[in-house]
């Protein structure tokens, strides 16, 4: 048929052309970037101000305290207080800052640990909510509060303990005596310390194990072991991370910690480790805290320079614990 000779096959049929995936997609890049909306801006704008603002802080703390203290490294070993020297007069509050917040660390950090076991694994749900309640309490009482606590309760209870370890234990250099008669000794501090940040090592790792995935706690259960054998092989692994990172915020504030440790710790200076005598090295917030408002001149910037020798020893711990955690977090995703 001559009609049928004309008509174009379908095969051959041009049809109109869509837009391609690339000019799509090309469109809605231009089109977000076309809605961006001026408070869209100024809520990034806020946002990286507000982080660059802490470190804007931190640099300006740490040139405050070096502007203020450089007098007290240039001055002569005769001016600074005790004439002599400038390390010699931090040298000992280092020594008594690092002694009191480590042994506080140490005695808090593993009751910590099975605190935070006791409540997530043990202790039956309302008991557990209720010593939530009661650590959250005292991770907020003030230090001060401690403070008079430990030196009107628990320095005089010190008293027979620490006669019998000087008695007994005297070959320890830790108990060696005499021991005090008024318990405001650093064995007294340390105590007092380790309950202060008790409560905020436990908050930190009871919230690390309640995160636990509980597929890795029941397949351990379901392969036959123990709750123990659990903890050990689940719970912990999971929570070391947390465990550092707790303990590190507990030493933070053992180390800096002022009012505290000048009501309990009754110091004469020196550097001993003798725990329970009356020759107590002092600590550097405590000192700052007890010598600022009677000094004047170069005593306040030898003061100004032990405060910037905390603020470093400080600084290096966090930055330490942090490479640890980073660390210990790359070697548990690699494994």
């Amino acid at each position: 048929m001559a009609g049928s000779g004309s008509e174009t096959p379908s095969s051959d049929r041009e049809y109109p052309k869509g837009p391609s995936v690339s000019s799509i997609g090309q469109d809605a890049v231009q089109g977000r970037r076309a809605r961006k909306r001026p408070a869209d801006q100024a809520f990034r704008g806020i946002t990286t101000g507000a982080g660059v603002l802490i470190l804007v802080v931190l640099a300006g703390v740490a040139a405050f305290l070096l502007i203020e203290a450089w007098p007290a490294f240039v001055a002569p070993a005769e001016e600074i207080p005790g004439e002599g020297g400038l390390v010699v007069y931090i040298w000992p509050l280092v020594f008594g800052t690092l002694l009191a917040a480590a042994l506080a660390l140490v005695l808090a950090a593993p009751l910590a640990v099975l605190i935070a076991l006791f409540i997530t694994h043990y202790a039956p749900r309302r008991i557990a909510q209720f010593l939530g309640y009661v650590i959250d309490l005292l991770a907020a009482v003030p230090s001060i509060i401690y403070g008079l606590w430990g030196f009107t309760v628990l320095a005089p209870a010190t008293l027979a303990p620490t006669g019998w370890l000087a008695e007994n234990l005297g070959f320890i250099p830790f108990f060696a005596g005499p021991a005090s008669t008024t318990g405001r000794t650093m064995f007294t501090t340390v105590l007092v310390l380790a309950v202060m940040i008790l409560p905020i090592i436990t908050a930190v790792i009871r919230e690390a194990f309640l995160q636990t995935p509980k597929l890795f706690e029941e397949a351990s259960l379901a392969l036959g072991a123990t709750r123990l054998e659990m903890i050990r092989m689940a719970v912990l692994p999971f929570g070391g991370s947390s465990i550092l990172s707790g303990s590190m915020l507990g030493l933070g504030r053992a180390l800096g910690e002022t009012m505290a440790v000048a009501i309990v710790l009754s110091a004469s200076g020196g550097i001993s480790f003798n725990l329970i005598s009356s020759g107590n090295p002092a600590t550097i917030a405590a000192n700052i805290a007890l010598e600022f408002p009677e000094s004047s001149g170069i005593a306040i910037d030898t003061l100004i320079a032990s405060g910037l020798v905390l603020f470093a020893i400080t600084l290096v711990v966090n930055m330490i614990a942090r490479a640890v955690i980073n660390r210990r977090t790359d070697f548990s995703g690699a494994s």
